[in-house]
Order: C-alpha cells, then sequence, then structure tokens
C-alpha cells in the first residue's frame, strides 16, 4: 500500500472515530453512526432486481463476489427469480394502462450533493396532498409494485430497518424515496452500482449527465424513466415530486423531457457535507457490497464527484426558464422552515401554500428532537476541502475556514 493510501486509509477512520450522533456513550457504542444496526435479514437494494438485470451486472464485475458475501448473494438470486416472474405478470395485467397513463404535469426536482437535505426538502413538498411521489416500495421493486405491494410489502414490512444506515432518519414503505434506486433495480445503467462492487473502479460514471452516452443508451434510459413516474402516476396521481442527488447532474436532459419541470436546489456547508457523504458511501459499501469494502479512493471519488456535479450543474442552470428553479441554504431551512417553504412555493409559482402550512409546522413540530450526525474533520482534509472545492466557498456564500 502506498504512502498516499495509507494516509487516506488514516483519514477515513480518524473521521469515522470523531464523527458521531448526539447520543449517549452506550448508544454510541451499540449503535455507531446514524443509530442503526445492521441485520442479515435486511433487504438489500439488489432484492428488487430481476433475474435478467442481477445477473447482468454480476456478469459485468466477473462475479468477484466476496465469500463472506456469497449468503446474500444467492439469496438475492433466488428472489431476483421470484421477481422477474412477478414482472412478467405485471407486464401482462398493466402493461396497457401504464402506456396510456399521462403525468399531470412534469416533475419537481430536489437535486442538490448528497448530504446536504435533499431528503427534509422532499419529505416537505410531498406534504402537499396535491403532489405525488416514489415511495420505498415503488423504488424497493419498481418492477412490479403496482401489483405486488398490496400482497408482498405487509408480508417484508419486518425486513425493513427502522433507520436509514447513514443518519438517524426513520424509513418506512410509504417513505419518500431516491428514485435512483429504481433505476438500478429496473436493470438501467446507474453509478449506484458501484454500491454492489465497492472495490471496482467506479460503475457507470457517464450515467451522471448521460452526455456521453450513445444515443440508444440514452433514449434506453429515458424510456425507462418515463415508464416508471407512469407507473407512480398511475398508482397514486399527481404532481410528481423527485428526489434524486444525481439529478443535479441531468439539467439539460431533464429539461429536454420536461420542459416545464421546476427545480429546487438545496446547499450546505461543505465541511458538512464532506465527511457526511463519506460515511454514506461507507456505510452504503458495508451494508450493501457484495465484496467487503476496502474503501480505497473513497475520499478523492467524494471530492471528485462532487466538483463534476457542480461543473455540469453551474454550466446548464441557465437553461431553467424564470419561474421553475428555486435555491435554498440547508441552515436556512432548518432555522426558518415555513418561512423558506413559503418562499420556495412563491418562486416556483405553487400555488395555496397556506393549505399545507399546518401540516409543515406539524412536521417539524414532531422533528424538534431529531439529533444530526457531528462531524470533526482532520485538518489534511478540511484543507483539501478548501482547496478542491474553493469554487462552491465562492459561488454560495460559505466561510472558508482557515488550516
Amino acid at each position: 500500500m502506498s504512502p498516499a493510501q495509507v494516509q487516506s486509509k488514516n483519514n477515513l477512520n480518524r473521521m469515522n472515530d470523531s464523527a458521531a450522533p448526539s447520543t449517549s456513550s452506550n448508544d454510541k457504542k451499540r449503535f455507531g453512526i446514524g443509530g442503526y444496526v445492521d441485520k442479515p435479514w435486511f433487504l438489500r437494494f439488489w432484492d428488487g432486481m430481476t433475474a435478467i438485470g442481477w445477473f447482468s451486472m454480476l456478469a459485468r464485475n466477473g462475479f468477484q463476489i466476496s465469500p463472506r458475501r456469497w449468503g446474500m448473494a444467492f439469496l438475492i438470486s433466488l428472489i431476483s427469480s421470484i421477481n422477474l416472474v412477478l414482472t412478467l405478470l405485471q407486464m401482462l395485467v398493466w402493461s396497457r394502462r401504464i402506456d396510456e397513463t399521462q403525468l399531470s404535469d412534469d416533475p419537481i426536482f430536489v437535486i442538490g450533493h448528497w448530504r446536504s437535505g435533499t431528503t427534509l426538502l422532499h419529505e416537505l413538498l410531498v406534504l402537499d396532498g396535491r403532489h405525488t411521489y416514489s415511495n420505498t416500495y415503488d423504488c424497493f421493486a419498481p418492477n412490479h409494485f403496482l401489483l405486488s405491494a398490496k400482497v408482498v410489502r405487509p408480508l417484508v414490512g419486518g425486513l425493513l430497518p427502522k433507520q436509514r444506515p447513514m443518519d438517524n432518519m426513520a424509513t418506512g414503505w410509504d417513505c419518500p424515496q431516491e428514485d435512483e434506486f429504481a433505476l438500478c433495480s429496473m436493470g438501467l445503467p446507474s453509478p449506484y452500482m458501484t454500491i454492489a462492487f465497492p472495490n471496482r473502479p467506479p460503475q457507470n460514471q457517464e450515467f451522471y449527465e448521460l452526455r456521453n452516452v450513445s444515443t440508444t443508451e440514452r433514449g434506453r434510459w429515458q424510456r425507462g424513466f418515463l415508464w416508471f413516474l407512469k407507473c407512480v402516476t398511475l398508482h397514486k396521481p399527481g404532481r410528481i415530486v423527485l428526489k434524486s442527488p444525481p439529478h443535479t447532474f441531468r439539467v439539460k436532459i431533464l429539461l429536454e423531457m420536461f420542459p416545464k419541470a421546476k427545480f429546487v436546489h438545496i446547499i450546505r456547508n461543505p465541511y458538512v457535507v464532506f465527511p457526511s457523504t463519506v460515511n454514506l458511501w461507507k456505510r452504503l459499501y458495508r451494508n450493501d457490497g457484495l465484496q467487503i469494502p476496502t474503501y480505497e479512493g473513497l475520499e478523492d471519488y467524494v471530492f471528485e464527484t462532487f466538483t463534476r456535479m457542480y461543473t455540469a450543474f453551474e454550466r446548464d442552470r441557465s437553461r431553467i426558464p424564470p419561474g421553475q428553479f428555486s435555491e435554498v441554504r440547508y441552515e436556512d431551512l432548518i432555522a426558518q422552515p415555513v418561512e423558506q417553504m413559503q418562499r420556495i412555493y412563491r418562486e416556483l409559482g405553487l400555488q395555496d401554500f397556506e393549505k399545507v402550512r399546518g401540516a409543515m409546522e406539524h412536521y417539524f413540530g414532531e422533528k424538534s428532537e431529531y439529533k444530526t450526525n457531528r462531524y470533526e474533520l482532520p485538518q489534511e482534509l478540511k484543507s483539501e476541502v478548501n482547496r478542491r472545492w474553493a469554487t462552491f466557498f465562492e459561488q454560495y456564500g460559505y466561510t472558508m475556514e482557515s488550516c
């Protein structure tokens, strides 16, 4: 292992040691970051894939599964066959209705880097009864949820963890969920497939922006994405609110598909975003990976992906027409949630905010005891954040700390 790799691993260990939620010392020992304990029987992202998508992913990665993950892979292989049967049945029963379904309006996209508050903003926007969204079960079983939700959901509810792996946020089948996971389970190329094989080079990175992929590949992705949105609309009509950090890269292609789409961009202090994102990928690699992760190169991956994201976003944000874009700081949203949401509604031209004011006030009343993870960055990493993300600090007015 090179000196740079040793230093990177030491930085990760130090950052992990210093990152702890506001809980008692016993809870820290018991739960670790985010208050989450993984169990062997918990469902994994890949449990929703059909046999075709599952074995294609394994083959592309040379079946390089760690021995300690063979049991997981065997179970998913069995489940994938069931998923294939359910998918074929849904196609037989629902395909015509899906094809005929029209979106009630172009979607509202919540965009921003991972760990910037996109989930919070997503949950606030779907409090509006006029909006619909892809929930956890939709994204877990995108190939057949119209057919299977009423029967399968109750049977597997106990296999879903009560909290997300990376923080204290509650989970549940009805919680709004990130649609990128649905694309994975549908077998569409996604950078998230890196989670399955974390020790191999990052996968499908060109599908962040979809600029440098073939016309055929782009068309397949667009058709699959639209098909999923039609299924969501058929299940629960309304204007769809979607949240997925990769969409921050995709403003251009999303506007080509949905010219009237609205975008809400959320930003957060980089000194929080960096360690929290590293923790996110560490937890996902460890819990959902088919390899025992080494985390080699993870810091650079986070640095580089952030830079790529905001290079793409700043290049394309001017394409968004007036009245279809709003931006908020996470820190301001936490400090003045109702006021900031009212401003977002006004800037996006969303009507009747007063009808959802009470729901938003109640939401924050229930979340008043929620504790976010706290991180202390080693000085050398803080210096790297300053150097590599200097443009973001300047663009969004965050104060750069001296090291």
